[in-house]
């Protein structure tokens, strides 16, 4: 069975064949995928491989919004296909990374001849909907000690964290000062302990208590 099949129940075979045609392209971590102003050219299904798609203000302030993983989508191409807009965010490869782009014509033929591949599309944009509206909640309700609090146990179940301060910020919608204050008060508080790069959680329990505290 081919990746179509596999992501795309209900695809017609014919419509499966023609997809499983496509060539896979591998691209190395860091690699960029699409950045702003740029028009889209097809739509990318990940087949391995994690994609970070993020956005920078004028101040250079930059969010994560969101990740796109195996049978994900990203929300930014399917706006952009759907409704002839660039893109705003930009893109990178946190890992190496398969991917197959369908191109724009054969994205938008497949859009108005079948409904597996249409139903695809509009689950995956409502999930991604869903998500964006979460995070903007978590940015505008919730305490960044929480988010930060949250952001590290998810990142760090191995007991730490690989990631820059700048790096965390991003994810959690925030900034790199704020976040290397908060995480400095962690620190003399026993909950982690940072080095460059590194942040080791020294009392996982407590930093889910905070998590929790919104």
């Amino acid at each position: 069975m081919g990746w179509a099949a596999a992501s795309l129940p209900g695809l017609a075979p014919e419509e499966a064949a023609r997809l499983d045609a496509l060539p896979v392209t591998t691209l190395p971590r860091g690699a960029r995928v699409f950045g702003p102003g740029e028009a889209p050219q097809g739509f990318a299904m990940v087949l391995s491989g994690r994609i970070e798609v993020s956005l920078t203000g004028p101040s250079g302030r930059e969010i994560l919004l969101y990740a796109v993983e195996p049978g994900q989508s990203c929300i930014q191409t399917t706006l952009g296909l759907l409704g002839d807009e660039p893109y705003s965010g930009e893109a990178l490869c946190v890992s190496d990374t398969r991917i197959v782009v369908i191109p724009a014509t054969l994205f938008h033929a497949l859009m108005a001849r079948s409904e597996a591949f249409r139903g695809f599309v509009f689950r995956a944009l409502a999930s991604r909907m869903n998500d964006m509206t979460a995070l903007l909640e978590r940015v505008a309700f919730t305490r960044v000690e929480a988010r930060l609090a949250a952001a590290l146990l998810d990142l760090g179940r191995s007991g730490a964290v690989e990631a820059t301060h700048a790096e965390l910020a991003a994810r959690i919608g925030s900034a790199r000062e704020v976040v290397s204050r908060r995480l400095e008060a962690m620190a003399k508080r026993g909950l982690v302990a940072t080095d460059r790069g590194r942040v080791e959680l020294r009392d996982p329990p407590a930093l889910k208590r905070l998590a929790e505290a919104q």
